[in-house]
């Protein structure tokens, strides 16, 4: 081949990229729905009953429904986001099943899809942000691909920025999963405390933590509904408690763990929590799990206890009523 032909090739070559590029580029985005259809509004509302219910033998039904829905209407991001959500406790909350399928771990990649559909969407809604870089970093552990690691740490990271009552404590739960030594795994820790600070406008004392002597700065609208419980999350505050509990005690401050366990009972409506016992055995057992929290997990193995983001209840120990 001479010359003039090689170069005449590459420039053929260079020409199609960039036809295909500016193809690609050009290409319409997709446009947010501007109404919701009767379909997508029914949906929304099975999927809030089933997860309130803790029916998670429901899931696939339900994801059905919203998944005919979203065809429907495919740039309705509230139900991209729930079917995003319904994989995402699919997967988490796999120890309710008798066996573990190696095939579970394609739940997390199905709701990263989802997820990443509601925030392209909506990129203002900070709570599915937030769960597109817990899904993101899962997977990216799950398949060993660090780059998606990161990608999904740093939108974590935009994410807290964008609303830290809320994402502060999504980030800690997901880097709980890391080993206790990690830089991340520390980092989430302190983030639990962070969101403590921010429900309160001023420091928690880490030394003697007793939550009761704090006033909590909560509202049923606004960055601060997260502080209490809600609607949507009707046993927040004991989920939180419960979480942050898990790590110190992960960490090896078990004595501390107990003093935040028992924040759970300050909610006004833990005397109904389903997962109360749970929680009041932690306290008495804080100092054993230190070792049992930090032995090696397998993802398709059911162990006992768990950590609650392991554990059967990582979703509805906040949402079940």
């Amino acid at each position: 081949m001479n010359t003039r032909c090689f170069f005449a090739i590459i420039a053929i070559s260079s020409a199609l990229a960039a036809c295909t590029n500016m193809a690609v580029e050009s290409a319409p985005k997709k446009q947010t729905a501007t109404q919701r259809s009767d379909a997508a509004i029914k949906a929304d509302a099975l999927f809030w009953d089933t997860l309130h219910n803790g029916e998670y033998e429901k899931i696939q039904n339900a994801l059905e429904v919203l998944t005919a829905a979203y065809l429907n209407t495919p740039n309705d991001s509230i139900t991209a986001g729930h079917i995003g959500m319904l994989h995402f406790w699919r997967i988490t909350e796999r120890n309710r099943l008798t066996q573990i399928p190696a095939s579970i771990t394609d739940d997390i990649v199905v709701a990263r899809k989802y997820l990443q559909e509601s925030v392209t969407l909506n990129p203002s809604d900070a709570r599915y942000q937030g769960f597109l870089g817990g899904a993101m970093a899962i997977e990216g552990t799950i398949h060993h691909d660090e780059k998606l690691v990161r990608r999904g740490y740093y939108t974590l990271l935009d994410s807290a920025k964008a609303w830290p009552e809320f994402n502060l404590f999504t980030y800690g739960y997901v880097m709980s999963l890391q080993p206790a030594d990690s830089p991340r795994f520390k980092e989430g820790l302190e983030w639990q405390w962070l969101t403590l600070d921010k429900c309160i406008e001023g420091k928690v004392d880490r030394q003697s933590v007793d939550y009761s002597a704090y006033k909590v700065i909560q509202a049923s609208e606004g960055v601060k509904r997260v502080c209490g419980n809600s609607w949507i999350a009707p046993h927040n505050i004991e989920g939180f408690f419960l979480n942050m509990g898990d790590m110190l005690v992960k960490s090896g401050d078990w004595k501390t763990a107990q003093q935040i366990y028992a924040g759970a009972r300050l909610s006004p409506g833990y005397t109904t929590w389903k997962f109360r016992p749970v929680l009041e055995d932690r306290i008495k057992d804080a100092q054993k799990n230190v070792a049992l929290y930090n032995a090696p997990k397998d993802l398709g193995l059911k162990q006992e206890p768990q950590m609650m983001v392991n554990s059967a209840f990582a979703c509805t120990a906040c949402h079940q009523s």
